[in-house]
């Protein structure tokens, strides 16, 4: 396994420059043909806050002020990750499909596709981080401290990420029926993680602790911390343990998905 770590890392330093152009070039395909161009990158989560924020502040009437913050600041702080993560855990499954002729027609290392994937997906998440950061000043909430967290969560969550894309990538590459089942659990991820409510005021110990083993409520409790709860990240070490627990098993099994079966991708492609 030692041989592979040391395969994965020789690849990256090698076609290293490649990496950021076909990052690029992924923003480029993705948003291409459409008018609206990369504004879609920003209408598309806009129109989810505004269905979640009507669900729940004008229909269901819960969408209190949090800590001395708005509602909707609230709801933008946790959802901000989440549009990267929602991405990536499809995206990243897809990605050595969508560029299967990478891995077909020429010889290109598989597991720089999920790298420069989960690339291009974070540019777009900085972008919502300087119109998120925009909002919170007009709202009259500036900038303290435990923003300083932010670029840390954003490291933690694209670690995690591109793991996430390099064992996904590899097996829905090799199966189908395995990339159906990740689209099929992504809506269901959404609703058992603390995306849209905080995990600690879940009254059951077991179920609140086995939800901090979930690198998606981690996150998004992380950048709650940083913006709205004013919260250092090692304040919950439960958290850090889930994160750092999860995010090694998930190196372990990405590492042997990519030793038994990268040679047999272009074939099965």
């Amino acid at each position: 396994m030692g041989e592979t770590v040391k395969l994965i890392v020789e690849e990256h330093l090698l076609f290293k420059e490649q990496i950021f152009k076909l990052a690029k070039s992924d923003l480029v395909r993705t948003y291409r043909g459409a008018a609206l161009g990369w504004i879609w990158a920003l209408v598309k989560p806009s129109m989810t806050l505004f269905v979640f924020w009507f669900a729940f502040t004008v229909g269901l009437r819960t969408g209190k002020p949090v800590n001395g913050y708005p509602f909707f600041l609230w709801l933008i702080a946790g959802f901000l990750p989440w549009f990267y993560m929602r991405d990536m855990i499809q995206g990243g499954a897809e990605s050595i499909r969508k560029y299967k002729h990478l891995v077909t027609k020429i010889k290109f290392p598989v597991s720089i596709i999920a790298t420069f994937t989960s690339l291009s997906q974070l540019a777009v998440h900085i972008l919502l981080c300087v119109i998120t950061v925009v909002l919170f000043i007009l709202f009259g909430r500036f900038p303290d401290i435990y923003w300083i967290q932010i670029p840390l969560y954003m490291f933690m969550m694209w670690v995690f990420f591109t793991v996430w894309a390099l064992f996904a990538g590899v097996l829905s590459a090799m199966s189908k029926d395995f990339l159906n089942l990740v689209k099929a659990c992504v809506q269901a991820l959404f609703w058992m993680s603390g995306v849209i409510y905080d995990v600690n005021k879940i009254h059951n110990p077991a179920v609140r602790t086995l939800l901090k083993f979930n690198p998606i409520t981690v996150i998004s409790s992380g950048y709650r911390k940083a913006f709205i709860y004013k919260e250092w990240f090692w304040e919950d070490k439960i958290e850090l343990l889930g994160y750092f627990s999860m995010l090694f098993l998930l190196t372990l099994l990405a590492v042997w998905a990519y030793k038994k079966l990268r040679k047999e991708i272009p074939d099965v492609l």
